[in-house]
């Protein structure tokens, strides 16, 4: 049977996929940044899953204010990266896992979550970057070394998904991935975030308590995280602190109980709260 051993919480910040790809990562600015996922990287090796369900949002390149689903899965076969106006990075396409994903989604639905089924989709840095710092650098032509199936969240325009429904969400794509019969060790991962607001008066809010507030409840109290409501996203973290209901769905699919086996909190980067999480089913 497919089994999720861990759950991982990421920023993806996409400046961290620019440091990658130029190859300043040494740079005295971007050395506290990488150095926490410096164990991160030799975790995920002694652990490799074989499919990474990965719940991230789309920043205007696969969807734009014509279309903008709450929930949609990814059913391709493959993820070509997007060009976000300066070309796609220089990574590799994203190989998916089909029959997992349909899987996925026919239980989920029959389990009355309405998701968008996506047979073609483009991923940006909110896939790719999470992806680069946990299984580190990789060009194009390279294998990224697991199956992705990408769960794409609308945190862009309200209104956004509640905490408690992306919560609510990630237990059921527990229920599909216990139910599918193939042995699978799945790894899924939360990302966006943290506190941070990168226009208006408030530009360049970080608020390292709530963040660091906020990992210890989703370690410990997720049900204490999951009540969280859109105007403490919003007054404590920013207009884009909302990105962190992304983490509930993470934290809905892991068990009850989990053991936090690493946590990287560092400001700033690129104006941005980065914020990491791996966290180990006890099963």
């Amino acid at each position: 049977m497919a089994r999720i051993t861990a759950g991982i919480a990421c920023s993806h910040v996409p400046a961290i996929g620019v440091a990658m790809d130029q190859g300043i990562t040494d740079q005295p600015y971007w050395q506290p940044v990488f150095k926490g996922f410096e164990f991160s990287r030799k975790w995920n090796e002694e652990n490799k899953p074989d499919v990474v369900f990965l719940v991230y949002n789309d920043h205007c390149t696969a969807f734009d204010a014509s279309v903008i689903p709450t929930f949609a899965i990814g059913c391709a076969a493959d993820f070509t990266p997007a060009d976000e106006g300066f070309g796609p990075r220089p990574v590799p396409v994203v190989k998916g896992h089909q029959k997992l994903a349909s899987h996925i989604a026919q239980s989920v639905i029959l389990d009355e979550f309405d998701l968008t089924i996506m047979n073609e989709m483009e991923v940006d840095h909110g896939l790719t970057v999470p992806l680069s710092v946990m299984f580190g650098d990789r060009k194009p032509g390279d294998d990224w070394g697991t199956l992705v199936i990408p769960l794409a969240v609308n945190v862009v325009q309200y209104p956004a998904p509640t905490a408690n429904r992306c919560y609510n969400l990630g237990k059921a794509i527990r229920r599909a991935i216990d139910s599918y019969p193939e042995d699978l060790n799945v790894h899924i991962y939360g990302t966006g975030g943290m506190s941070h607001q990168l226009q208006a008066e408030r530009a360049g809010l970080i608020n390292a308590e709530w963040d660091q507030n906020f990992m210890d409840m989703l370690v410990n109290e997720p049900d204490k995280a999951r009540k969280i409501d859109h105007v403490e996203f919003l007054r404590e973290t920013g207009s884009e602190g909302i990105e962190m209901v992304m983490w509930l769905v993470m934290r809905g699919a892991l068990d009850e109980k989990v053991t936090e086996v690493h946590r990287h909190y560092h400001v700033p980067a690129s104006n941005t709260a980065v914020g990491h999480l791996i966290l180990e089913n006890h099963g």
